[in-house]
């Protein structure tokens, strides 16, 4: 999909710069990717302490060895 966005040309620059990608479309790119993946990963973190833990739960129990 065409977009046409008015990116501020100092911030592509060193983004660039600090990628190592070639292209403006890569590093754009890029930058989504990290943007989602890091929005995610702070939902993950809403999550912690939200699951019941057993303490005296034996997770070796279950394994068989081989």
């Amino acid at each position: 999909m065409a977009t046409n966005l008015g990116i501020d040309e100092e911030l592509l620059k060193q983004a660039l710069e600090t990628s190592g990608l070639k292209t403006k479309k890569a590093t754009v790119n890029e930058a989504l990717r990290e943007f989602i993946q890091r929005h995610k990963q702070t939902e993950i973190v809403k999550l912690f302490g939200t699951v019941e833990f057993y303490p005296k739960y034996n997770h070796k129990k279950g394994r068989t060895r081989r």
